[in-house]
């Protein structure tokens, strides 16, 4: 009997490249031995629903999407008791999460992983009940992935949140927070935080600095704090583009659980993505809990695991064809 592939593809996400070479990737799927079965999103959050219903029925899923597909895909898997593993073709306009584990940004070399690459345990966040597979981050520049129109992006790429976020300068104002780090008291006015669990953000390479696995059962947790003047604020920005954190400014520590109070309820974003405003969330990890496929060299390695401080300042279709695969809407 073949093995059974279910197929989500986000076709608006980034470019909208994969519309083009979708069927060469489901060719490759089934000269591979799998039977395929295709879903196209049609709203969001569609994929978590599909998942509890149906992925108990397949051996692997593969999504192509930006952060925000993978992300709704993970919600999904993590609500299933059998979780198959996951290959990802990464289809966005950054794709921090496939950048940190070494997965190819081409789709035929990503799509090659999906299907022969070695499961990685990775760790994933827990924010108030809703899983990232990255991150959940509150402050300044937070909103610019969502709020920084889709072309702009496709234009721009890594860019656009550049420019977007060079507009909103003169209006950053720090907000007063509180976070508990396993029971360690991080507290002040911050104008970004994050918690994190990737080696890319915005597609800027951090890990080295915050030293970064994806699976050490550990969120990375970074804030910085509010900066006096315009000098100060230039400093810790020419740092950031350069991939340096300034220890004078910026908190760097590791948490398995991370409880955060605000004066008000703050907007947040997971995963790039609106993650609605609260006023009080725990942030936890949950360790090891989805087998990603990556190169098995790297997943050998244990991931892009990287040694760091501890702390420092389209249309529905339906029917069976002859080549082994199901385009459905299901």
């Amino acid at each position: 009997m073949n093995k059974r592939l279910l197929f989500l593809i986000n076709p608006n996400a980034g470019k909208g490249e994969i519309r083009a070479k979708a069927l060469d990737v489901i060719d490759l799927f089934v000269r591979e031995g799998y039977e395929v079965t295709v879903h196209t999103t049609q709203r969001r959050w569609e994929i978590p629903d599909l998942l509890r219903e149906r992925a108990g029925g397949f051996d692997r899923i593969v999504c192509s999407g930006g952060d925000g597909t993978l992300n709704e895909t993970i919600n999904g898997l993590l609500a299933c008791e059998n979780r198959p593993p996951l290959g990802y073709i990464p289809a966005g306009t950054v794709n921090d999460f496939a950048s940190s584990l070494g997965i190819p940004k081409t789709i035929p070399e990503a799509a090659a992983i999906a299907v022969d690459g070695a499961p990685y345990a990775c760790d994933i966040g827990l924010f108030g009940g809703r899983a990232f597979s990255y991150i959940a981050a509150f402050g300044a520049f937070t909103d610019v992935s969502y709020q920084t129109p889709q072309q702009v992006k496709n234009w721009l790429g890594r860019a656009a949140y550049i420019l977007e976020g060079i507009k909103r300068l003169p209006g950053i104002q720090p907000w007063p927070m509180r976070l508990v780090c396993d029971g360690r008291e991080l507290a002040g006015e911050f104008l970004f935080g994050m918690i994190t669990n990737s080696t890319s953000v915005g597609g800027f390479a951090v890990g080295e600095r915050i030293g970064v696995s994806m699976n050490d059962g550990l969120l990375e947790v970074v804030l910085v704090r509010q900066l006096q003047s315009h000098a100060e604020r230039q400093r810790v920005i020419n740092a950031l583009l350069e991939g340096e954190l300034d220890p004078d400014f910026v908190t760097v520590t590791k948490a398995r659980r991370v409880e955060v109070f605000s004066d008000q309820p703050r907007p947040w974003t997971l995963d790039g993505e609106f993650g609605g405003e609260v006023e009080h969330v725990v942030i936890e990890v949950l360790p090891s809990a989805i087998q990603v496929l990556t190169d098995p060299a790297l997943a050998a390695e244990g991931g892009r695991a990287s040694a760091g401080p501890d702390l420092i300042r389209a249309p529905k279709f339906s029917g069976k064809s002859t080549q082994g695969y199901h385009i459905s809407a299901l």
